[in-house]
């Protein structure tokens, strides 16, 4: 077996010894280190300004659309309160109380031999609709004409409303005379109250509906 002799141990000693110097690999170390910290730095400044972009482009495009978001925002404020008047005025519309329909049928039940002097009606949201007559009745039996202009009231009113009270308030002959058909006829006066519960609904209207006809064809 040959013999092998090193004459440069002491030089590749030193050189080992070199490289595993701690000051040299605390360097590397530190040099690799702040590679490190200067990529993360770039990419941190990367992000940042493309965060930055980004944000004035939001900006720029929020500025472009602001006013019109403004003007919608008034505008859907505006709509807003318009509702709230219309549903007022609608609740309005419904509670009010026609006044029309019920004299048109107080009127139907006046006879030759009735006459009105005064009429006055009253409506309350919370006591209903009132109204009062007072009126004289000519006949040979004047009060029976009375009873019979009452039933005729109970009867006219309380077919669109069935809750209706026709009551009198006062009935009493008097000591004068009327001429009726040529007839000579004592009289009474009376006082007739009309009470409805608060508000009854409007009539429907009676009158035939008009139907649009059907357009013919052309040939």
């Amino acid at each position: 077996m040959p013999l092998q002799l090193n004459l440069l141990h002491e030089e590749i000693l030193e050189h080992r010894q070199r490289q595993r110097d701690p000051l040299k690999l605390s360097i590397y170390a530190a040099m690799g280190l702040g590679a490190l910290l200067v990529l993360n730095y770039l990419w941190t400044g990367y992000r940042v300004f493309e965060s930055k972009s980004r944000l004035n482009s939001v900006q720029s495009e929020w500025a472009k659309v602001e006013p019109k978001v403004t003007a919608a925002q008034k505008r859907a404020e505006e709509l807003n309160g318009i509702i709230k008047t219309t549903k007022t005025l609608d609740e309005f519309i419904n509670k009010r109380f026609y006044w029309a329909p019920m004299l048109e049928k107080v009127a139907h039940c006046v006879t030759p031999n009735i006459q009105i002097t005064a009429l006055e009606g009253t409506a309350d949201d919370d006591k209903g609709v009132t109204i009062t007559l007072d009126g004289v009745a000519g006949g040979r039996e004047p009060r029976g004409v009375a009873e019979d202009f009452r039933q005729m009231l109970l009867e006219q009113i309380g077919k669109a409303e069935p809750s209706v009270k026709v009551e009198f308030k006062t009935l009493e002959d008097l000591d004068t005379t009327v001429s009726v058909g040529g007839n000579t006829v004592t009289t009474a006066h009376f006082g007739v109250v009309i009470a409805l519960d608060p508000f009854p609904k409007p009539p429907e209207p009676t009158g035939p509906e008009r139907k649009s006809r059907p357009k013919k064809e052309e040939s």
